[in-house]
């Protein structure tokens, strides 16, 4: 069964692409028609798509790993961002950071520069500096917030990334790229496919758009994290409970105790004549 439908599409706005003359060929493949100089997007390529790349979600937070959400452009932001927080995946939502993959080390650095001026503030040191410092770093500490706040628990690189408007997010796609981390995008008829590993045709200008495609892929990755979560409390449930002594606390096996089993299990083994 589809996570959504042609109608569904249809009534977000979906279909809509760019002016006919702005158009990049390698997109015909995804394209219906064209009306009033607009090329009109195969919604029938844009479910089977869009589920493709669902299931691609669903099996990475399944396994634990994050994906990154790209999206800077006005109409994108915030969707994305309030999206990517709600199942607990990083994003980027104000400006891509020149090397944020290919150069993650540095980020990282940065990250934790913001995480010691927050260990500042709750020890008591912040409040010992003089008023031009405190200011310098809380400017500072903004900067940060705003350009990387949203990835602060990201230790790793992502196993995958969502970019929407490849156009918008070329220095973000060419990153993942050069590091072979799959990228998923919403690709309008006006850009170019051939660096996406999973292309999903879509208006990437209005918000409606944006927002459908993104409830269907985080509700995906939501079901991912609740299989994984399940798994993992099943495993729990079939591990036997440590032996505990009198006062509750756990026993430790006695060292040499796994030989001895061994041993015993040996000399009760019949012996092959």
């Amino acid at each position: 069964m589809s996570r959504t439908n042609f109608q569904e599409l249809l009534d977000a706005g979906v279909h809509f692409g760019h002016l006919a003359r702005k158009w990049n060929p390698k997109m015909a493949p995804y394209i219906f028609d064209q009306k009033n100089g607009i090329h009109i997007i195969d919604l029938h390529k844009s479910v089977v798509k869009i589920d493709e790349a669902a299931e691609v979600l669903k099996e990475l937070a399944r396994s634990g790993r994050k994906v990154l959400f790209v999206a800077t452009k006005k109409q994108a932001k915030d969707v994305v961002a309030e999206k990517a927080a709600s199942v607990n995946m990083p994003s980027v939502t104000e400006r891509w950071p020149g090397g944020m993959l290919t150069n993650f080390p540095t980020i990282r650095k940065a990250v934790k520069k913001m995480n010691t001026i927050d260990k500042m503030k709750e020890d008591g040191t912040f409040d010992k500096l003089a008023k031009r410092e405190r200011l310098q770093v809380e400017r500072q500490r903004a900067k940060l917030e705003k350009n990387l706040g949203s990835i602060r628990d990201m230790s790793r690189l992502p196993s995958a990334l969502f970019v929407v408007d490849v156009q918008k997010e070329a220095n973000a796609v060419k990153e993942a790229v050069r590091l072979n981390i799959p990228v998923i995008a919403m690709v309008d008829t006006c850009c170019d496919p051939t660096p996406i590993d999973y292309v999903i045709p879509a208006n990437d200008d209005a918000t409606k758009s944006i927002a459908l495609i993104m409830d269907v892929l985080t509700q995906a990755i939501q079901e991912g994290l609740d299989e994984r979560k399940l798994e993992k409390e099943k495993e729990a449930a079939a591990e036997p409970a440590p032996e505990k002594d009198a006062a509750g606390k756990k026993l430790r096996p006695r060292r040499g105790a796994a030989k001895v089993e061994a041993v015993t299990e040996e000399a009760a083994a019949p012996q092959a004549e």
